[in-house]
């Protein structure tokens, strides 16, 4: 199956962002949406406004560092629509914040989300896929995971982990399933500064201003990937805004 319409596609982290562009931007062209985040009041209006519009979405409440939810979230897919096409693991936490203020809880939710949280992801997509003989693993990561930059340490290192072990998935993936890695620059998401100290916080929050991209860039980035024939694997994308350096 070539295109986006009539693709069964789970999204994490989809009640904001570049989860809730994406969501909007494939249901536009055909895709059947399994939405799941963590904010259910949220994810409900994404849902509503893409069905509204006359697209397929069913939302699922969903934190990615449980197992269970992840079994759910590609559950209700293959229980309402018979398969499970592509999986992308979005949800992500950047509460980025210097070595020295020691917010070590910060940092285990940074590994929580983007490692165990995608490590779940795989756990629960790969016997699905494997089953069906194809699909498709889409992994968030960031430009971070390419430059370091200071106070994004823990960050870095764990979006740095999103891009190894998408390689090594695609390595050992085969034929029949597709792997790709997206890394967005400087988006224009909410989630920029959350959870920062306020000086930290404030200077993310006035480059984001200045220079960010909207999310629907990395939803088409994402759509583009998802919509090649059969037997071509979009291995890397790399999108961040012309200002970023």
């Amino acid at each position: 199956m070539s295109g986006v319409e009539g693709k069964v596609v789970a999204i994490t982290g989809a009640s904001s962002g570049i989860g809730a562009a994406t969501a909007a931007h494939l249901a536009e062209r055909g895709a059947l949406l399994v939405l799941g985040a963590r904010r259910e009041d949220r994810l409900a209006e994404v849902v509503d406004g893409i069905t509204a519009r006359g697209g397929t979405a069913v939302g699922a409440v969903v934190d990615v560092t449980g197992r269970a939810d992840l079994a759910r979230l590609t559950g209700t897919a293959v229980e309402r629509f018979g398969r499970l096409d592509v999986l992308v693991s979005n949800a992500g936490t950047m509460a980025v914040s210097p070595f020295d203020e020691l917010r070590q809880d910060d940092w285990d939710a940074m590994v929580a989300t983007h490692i165990t949280g995608l490590l779940n992801g795989i756990g629960a997509a790969l016997p699905v896929f494997r089953r069906q003989g194809s699909g498709q693993f889409v992994n968030v990561a960031s430009t971070a995971a390419y430059v370091v930059k200071s106070p994004q340490g823990v960050y870095a290192a764990t979006k740095t982990a999103v891009k190894v072990l998408t390689e090594g998935l695609r390595q050992e993936s085969g034929p029949g399933l597709r792997v790709t890695l997206v890394s967005p620059g400087f988006t224009h998401t909410e989630g920029v500064g959350k959870g920062a100290s306020p000086k930290t916080a404030a200077a993310m929050i006035e480059q984001r201003d200045e220079i960010a991209m909207p999310p629907s860039a990395v939803a088409a980035a994402i759509a583009f990937a998802i919509e090649q024939p059969e037997g071509v694997d979009i291995s890397e994308v790399v999108v961040r805004p012309t200002a970023q350096a």
